[in-house]
């Protein structure tokens, strides 16, 4: 498997949820379990039916953090010395050229991006387009509505 590239804060968010994963949820589900087979036959009990899958789901998620964390790149911003370039873990601050707006965007791993919070992901085409360039480039990206322009403005590590 391919190393997963994650910023430190990304990395440390994956442990927490694996941690409440392995300690509180999975002992809900077993408690779940527990009382619906209390409920007797096991064959009609939408409890069991429920707790079982929910337990299916939460062994799954465990299952797959804990590959991501042992395959995890993990990077740390301020540790970056890319030269003023956009490189993962980079915090760039953009001007839309088209809608004259101003956006910044710190471009993370895939579990880590949102939108709102201002993370993109690496694979993202707005980051795919902004790898390597340095302030005063324009990106150009290939968006569904057609080409849309990003000026930078500043690169920041934080």
């Amino acid at each position: 498997m391919s190393k997963v590239p994650l910023t430190m804060v990304g990395a440390e968010k994956l442990r927490e949820e694996l941690h409440k994963l392995k300690t509180e949820e999975r002992r809900s589900v077993i408690n779940a379990i527990s009382e619906a087979r209390a409920h007797g036959d096991l064959s009609e009990n939408a409890e069991y039916d429920a707790a079982k899958e929910r337990q299916g789901f939460v062994e799954g998620r465990i299952i797959e953090l804990e590959g991501k964390l042992s395959n995890a790149q993990i990077i740390d911003p301020l540790k970056l010395d890319a030269d003023g370039r956009c490189v993962f873990g980079a915090t760039a601050r953009l001007c839309d050229l088209e809608a004259d707006r101003e956006v910044t965007y710190q471009i993370v791993g895939e579990d880590e991006a949102d939108i709102k919070g201002g993370k993109i992901s690496v694979n993202s085409p707005i980051a795919r387009a902004l790898i390597g360039k340095e302030v005063g480039d324009v990106a150009e990206v290939d968006a569904p509505g057609g080409i849309r322009e990003y000026e930078i403005l500043t690169v920041q590590y934080i």
